[in-house]
């Protein structure tokens, strides 16, 4: 393992981070100052979630130690991407930047908010169904040589650096920021069971990087003279694999805790909905449903 002081020393600049941290901040910024002229306070420790805890970590992830090392080592890379991945992105929802944003904008801008959420893409990528698998297909590209494009080629690189965040939000929003992305109890508890599984299956890229004999992107040698404390490739390799494995399975266990939170809520508010009916209205929802079934 690297010294401490290699550790906390490391440092970077990652220009396609630094854009996607500074435009991030600067629009939350101004967030908070247009929701202060409309007159609504926004709560001190959301911001500092927001910054201190999701851009916080974020500059850390891409800009320390796992981003000056994550071309050389593939451990190194893959607590970076994963981290990004489940990590960053719920550590900036805290921050609640939609909310912010419905306190900030317009009616206009609203609307144009609105449309956003509500197209067909943002609602299919946005599920617990959906954006799961694409996480799934990331982490198995490092099964083959792509691994190390994904750790070396400066371009493939950046994508990851601005593209990976903001997948995980797209997994983590709908469940801090419920309200923009209400589900029915029924669509919640199929969530659910797929969350089970998914507990199973993003485990399997890092079992594989893990058991595996071999080096599997075929790259056994570091380029340059490599300091003492590098692992060998293999083992390298082993090291990704037992990180992705932990967080994989780690990181879930929150999201489902939330995702209970969500559903009982949820289910509160069906069951508030119904209370909410006149008989006459109940008896025709449910001749409405007879005749559905039929």
């Amino acid at each position: 393992m690297p010294p401490f002081e290699v550790v906390i020393g490391a440092w970077q600049i990652d220009w396609a981070a630094l854009l996607l941290i500074v435009s991030s901040g600067v629009l939350y910024g101004l967030g908070i100052r247009a929701a202060a002229a409309r007159g609504r306070h926004w709560p001190w420790w959301r911001t500092a979630a927001f910054y201190l805890l999701g851009l916080g970590s974020l500059t850390v992830l891409t800009c320390g130690f796992p981003g000056v090392y994550s071309a050389e080592l593939r451990w190194a890379f893959t607590l970076k991407i994963s981290l990004l991945l489940f990590v960053v992105p719920l550590l900036i929802g805290l921050g609640k930047p939609i909310s912010l944003a419905r306190a900030a904008l317009p009616a206009g801008g609203l609307a144009r908010l609105n449309t956003v959420l509500s197209h067909r893409l943002v609602r299919f990528f946005s599920n617990s169904l959906a954006a799961p698998l694409l996480g799934l297909a990331l982490f198995a590209t490092f099964l083959t040589p792509l691994f190390y494009t994904l750790r070396t080629d400066p371009v493939a690189e950046a994508l990851l650096t601005v593209g990976v965040p903001l997948l995980g939000l797209l997994m983590a929003l709908p469940i801090i920021e419920e309200a923009d992305f209400q589900r029915s109890s029924a669509f919640i508890t199929l969530e659910f069971v797929f969350v089970f599984i998914e507990l199973l299956v993003d485990a399997v890229p890092g079992i594989l990087l893990r058991l595996n004999g071999q080096v599997l992107d075929h790259v056994t040698t570091v380029a340059g003279s490599a300091p003492t404390w590098f692992p060998g490739a293999l083992r390298d390799q082993q090291l990704a694999g037992d990180l992705l494995w932990f967080i994989c399975e780690i990181v879930d266990l929150p999201l489902i805790i939330l995702m209970f939170m969500r559903f009982s809520r949820s289910d509160k508010r069906e069951a508030r909905s119904f209370d909410d009916l006149t008989d006459q209205e109940l008896d025709d929802l449910n001749a409405e449903h007879l005749r559905r079934g039929r």
